[in-house]
């Protein structure tokens, strides 16, 4: 299994597999505390972000989210010459985190073990982004610096500008694949008549 999951469930772009890992190492995490932090975090914003957005939409950008800030992780590797392989759901999470940060500015947060000391969201995503933008560019091995970044990128994006040029507009995409599927129904499994 250690095999498996090294090819396929991290993410490195110098491994044969570059593709199928970009979105499978979201799920993957190094420890049962890095697993924990990163549901504890997907648990705390997933609600405000699920009602904003519906289910559907929700689970199209996490996925998404979880390709696009692997790529970004791969181009940073390929610019600093770094190839560690980098797993988690730390850049899709970081999406979510800043979509709701973005939507939300005002909204109060706190940290879980510092209830006392709370600032607003668009507080925390200033200083999220800050500090990621010192590791990558100070090259600190903390976390996956690039893959935080590229996330939260994307989710201020998603949430900005993606939801009215992606979502609204799927309709003619959609309405294309079905017609693709429905055209040869024979071919790849669609449910063909039977004379």
């Amino acid at each position: 299994m250690r095999r498996i999951m090294f090819t396929y469930f991290t993410s490195d772009p110098s491994s044969r597999a570059l593709c199928s890992p970009m979105l499978l190492s979201t799920f993957s995490h190094f420890s049962l505390f890095h697993m924990a932090a990163n549901m504890y975090v997907l648990w705390s914003f997933s609600t405000s972000i699920v009602s904003l957005l519906g289910c559907e939409q929700f689970i199209a950008m996490y996925l998404s989210a979880g390709v696009i800030s692997t790529f970004v992780s791969y181009v940073a590797k390929m610019a600093t010459g770094r190839f560690e392989p980098s797993l988690g759901a730390s850049g899709a999470i970081m999406t979510v985190l800043a979509a709701v940060c973005t939507k939300m500015p005002e909204a109060k947060l706190a940290i879980i073990f510092l209830p006392m000391f709370t600032f607003t969201a668009g507080s925390a995503l200033k200083a999220i982004i800050a500090f990621d933008t010192a590791g990558l560019a100070l090259g600190w091995r903390l976390f996956d610096h690039a893959a935080h970044l590229g996330g939260a990128l994307f989710g201020m994006w998603y949430v900005t500008y993606g939801h009215e040029l992606i979502w609204k507009n799927r309709e003619p995409l959609v309405k294309a694949w079905h017609e693709m599927r429905t055209k040869n129904p024979g071919k790849g499994g669609g449910g063909g008549k039977s004379n």
